[in-house]
């Protein structure tokens, strides 16, 4: 006799093979916050098999080969899987809601889930991802690599509208993709860097994918970059499509109510709002840079970043400016 709930297993698992996800939505958390993942069911028929209810299941997507079973549900009978035990629930606002809530999120809670709810012949598949809030991006100064002791990098990040990331958040943003070959200071004291990429002149290729780390090293001499994190803005950066130097771009942004935008709202802009734009522009610190969202010949082939150009000659008249203006 096969159980009511190994036939529910069953159908959502035709319907997974049978169906693509109709969308993807994004929300942001931090680690132990909590997080609701949406989810309802559109009624388009209004049929149903009698007695069946509602069959709801959710999934985490580890990769392109493994999903982990988070729920499963329909009607009273209720199975939770594995480490979701404790910190996982149903909404149930009605009968069409299967929106997922997530309780003093882990790291390893951060990622992409999947949907299912079948109602009789009505049903809808739905992916939410759920990333960190904010980003973390590397910075160096004007002086080049390597010059900053811990308590600069503090005050460099400060500066650029950020603070110095912790282990957490460089985690996350390694398991988000980030790639990069200097080393820099963390919260903890600490200095690492994060490879996804294996190669010769980033620690040789022996060396697997992950952190890299130096450990303690001293922070009044020791000198390093820095890895700053920036939860994001309340505002607008906008450019100003002219060829300016740094003081004409300072006051471009002035007399449009704004200010040259800092390092931290620049990642911001692209990487939580997807800000995108093939123009090199004079930011706060004396640099330029420009956000490629949309990975394209000319403006960055081959990834989606925030392109560094350097750190020009301030009396150039060759960029535009990338302005902040908080909203009042």
């Amino acid at each position: 006799m096969i159980s009511l709930l190994s036939f529910v297993l069953f159908c959502l698992t035709f319907a997974n093979n049978a169906y693509r996800a109709e969308s993807l939505h994004k929300v942001f958390a931090n680690p132990g916050g909590n997080v609701t993942l949406p989810c309802q069911l559109t009624r388009n028929t209004g049929l149903s098999f009698g007695g069946m209810g509602t069959r709801i299941k959710w999934t985490k997507i580890e990769d392109a080969f493994t999903e982990v079973d988070v729920l499963v549900s329909m009607g009273f009978h209720k199975v939770k899987y594995g480490r979701f035990q404790n910190h996982a629930h149903l909404r149930e606002a009605d009968e069409n809601d299967a929106t997922l809530i997530i309780n003093n999120l882990q790291l390893e809670d951060f990622g992409t889930y999947r949907c299912e709810i079948i109602r009789g012949m009505d049903e809808n598949i739905v992916e939410v991802e759920i990333r960190i809030q904010g980003v973390v991006f590397p910075y160096s100064p004007r002086l080049g690599r390597y010059n900053l002791n811990f308590h600069d990098a503090e005050a460099a990040c400060l500066e650029q509208n950020a603070v110095v990331a912790s282990f957490n958040q460089l985690y996350q943003a390694w398991k988000g993709g980030l790639d990069w070959c200097n080393a820099g200071w963390l919260s903890d004291g600490t200095v690492q860097y994060p490879i996804t990429k294996p190669r010769e002149p980033c620690g040789g290729t022996r060396a697997g994918a992950g952190l890299r780390s130096y450990g303690q090293r001293d922070k009044a001499n020791g000198r390093f970059d820095v890895f700053c994190f920036t939860g994001g803005y309340d505002g607008q950066v906008f450019f100003v499509d002219q060829k300016l130097t740094y003081t004409e771009a300072v006051q471009a942004c002035q007399d449009d109510g704004a200010e040259l935008a800092k390092v931290g709202h620049m990642f911001a802009a692209w990487k939580l709002h997807g800000y995108d734009r093939c123009d090199a522009g004079w930011l706060s610190d004396g640099s330029v840079r420009y956000p490629i969202s949309r990975p394209r010949m000319k403006c960055s082939p081959t990834e989606a970043a925030v392109r560094f150009i350097g750190f020009p000659d301030k009396k150039h008249r060759l960029y535009g400016a990338y302005c902040y203006r908080a909203h009042q």
